[in-house]
Parts: structure tokens; C-alpha cells; sequence
């Protein structure tokens, strides 16, 4: 039985005056896989999530989310997925109870306190409800976002740079709990990161972006033995340089 596709993007790009961000890219996500978009910073990864997400509007291209075009249809998508970045905060004024009600509420969540409630044991939030949301650290804050996304119980979830900012125990901490997350429920993950430890960590399969185009792809291992390296970031920086993979000229 073939497996199901839960992401189809074909021939998309997306120009900013003359800049082409992303350059007619095509990939496919499978259901109850991890995968990642994996460059440097201006690559084109945060727009190409910023375009599944609807957010922006292609120059060219499909995008299929669960057999919907997102293009015309994204609402009907969205209501199946959610995203999570650190770039882009809460209000600050109001505690994490405050704000993960307002989002259960703009998300249609029936059993919003039950569902706040399990999110909180979870996602070691109980401790932090009712503090201010300016007054998290770094690392409070990305467990708060990702309650925040994951309140509507989501078959897809895309995230930006995860465990940026982060302390290494807590960047393992929120690499667990995806893990754990994709194998209760089967869902998806797409991240867009630079952390190619993480990448080789958490990843099934790896989209390598430079300059707006999908230059390799493949599994970190597939990668990394491509290109005849030792790890996922001796393959980045191969592609960075252009060195072509192993037994290629």
C-alpha cells in the first residue's frame, strides 16, 4: 500500500522584487514523517513555511495540503495543521493561561480547559499559567508556543528553527517530546532549521536548500554517505562550497 501524502509542493517559487527567495522547488511529506528544510540563513526555508501556512502568496507553483490546494482552499487545510517559530511572541501583557485561552478560543476548541489542562501537564506548564508571558525565559517560551500549536491536536505541524536560543538540555527536551508527539499520534513535522545535529536527531528525510533551491536530498545517512562525510554538517558545508557528493566530478 503506497503511503499517504500529506504535503505535495510542485514547481513552486516565490520572488521579492528581484530577488527569487525560492526557486522552483518540488518535495513531497509523508504522513508520520519527520522532515526538515535544512540551510543557511536566507535560504529560502522560512518562506517556503510561510507559503504552506498561506501566509504568502506564491509567484508560481501548487501546494497540496491533504489533498487540498492551498492556493484556493486554505482554510479548510488549516484547521488540520499549526505552526510554532521563537520569532514570533505572544502578547506580553497577558499570563500563559491568557493567551493558550484566546488561541483555544480563535482555534474553535470545544474542550478548550480540558485540552489546556493536558497541553500543561504535558508540556510542564503548570508551574507558568499564570505568570506574565514577558516574564518567560527563552526556553519557557518555546514550550508555550508549541502548546500553542498543538491545542487544535494537528496531523501537521510546521516549525521554525525549533530549539533556537535554547540551552542544550532544553533543546533535547523539546526534541523528545516531538518525537513522542509524531509517534502518539502519527502526525507530521516539518522544520525549518540550520542545526544539522538536530536535523540527523529527529529527521526520516532532509531537503538541503541554498539560494532558494533544493540543491540534495535524501536521508541524513544517505547524506552524509553521498557526499562521503562524517556528519549532516560536513554535508552542509560541502554544499555550501559546492563540492560535489562522492564519486562525482
Amino acid at each position: 500500500m503506497a503511503e499517504k501524502i500529506i504535503i505535495s509542493v510542485s514547481k513552486l517559487s516565490k520572488k521579492f522584487g528581484d530577488v527569487r527567495a525560492v526557486d522552483n522547488i518540488s518535495f513531497d511529506v509523508k504522513k508520520n514523517s519527520i522532515i526538515a528544510l535544512l540551510g543557511a540563513n536566507g535560504a529560502g526555508k522560512t518562506t517556503t513555511i510561510a507559503m504552506l501556512l498561506g501566509l504568502v502568496v506564491p509567484s508560481s507553483g501548487e501546494i497540496s495540503i491533504f489533498g487540498i490546494d492551498i492556493l484556493k482552499s486554505r482554510y479548510s487545510a488549516l484547521s488540520r495543521m499549526n505552526f510554532s517559530s521563537p520569532y514570533v511572541d505572544l502578547p506580553q501583557r497577558l499570563s500563559v493561561y491568557q493567551n493558550l485561552k484566546v488561541y483555544a478560543q480563535l482555534y474553535g476548541i470545544s474542550n478548550e480547559k480540558e485540552r489546556l489542562g493536558v497541553l500543561a501537564d504535558d508540556l510542564q506548564l503548570n508551574d507558568l499559567l499564570h505568570r506574565k508571558y514577558r516574564t518567560l525565559s527563552a526556553g519557557q517560551r518555546t514550550r508555550v508556543m508549541l502548546a500553542k500549536s498543538l491545542l487544535n491536536n494537528p496531523e501537521l505541524l510546521l516549525l521554525d528553527e525549533p530549539t533556537a536560543s535554547l540551552d542544550p538540555d532544553s533543546a533535547d527536551w523539546i526534541r523528545h517530546y516531538l518525537c513522542d508527539y509524531r509517534k502518539r499520534t502519527g502526525a507530521s513535522i516539518m522544520l525549518a532549521t540550520h542545526n544539522m545535529q538536530e536535523v540527523e536527531r529527529l529527521c526520516d528525510h532532509v531537503l538541503m536548500m541554498q539560494g532558494g533551491r533544493i540543491t540534495d536530498a535524501g536521508t541524513p545517512s544517505e547524506l552524509i554517505e553521498a557526499y562521503g562525510r562524517d556528519s549532516l554538517e560536513e554535508v552542509f558545508l560541502a554544499v555550501a562550497r559546492k563540492a560535489p557528493p562522492k564519486g562525482m566530478k
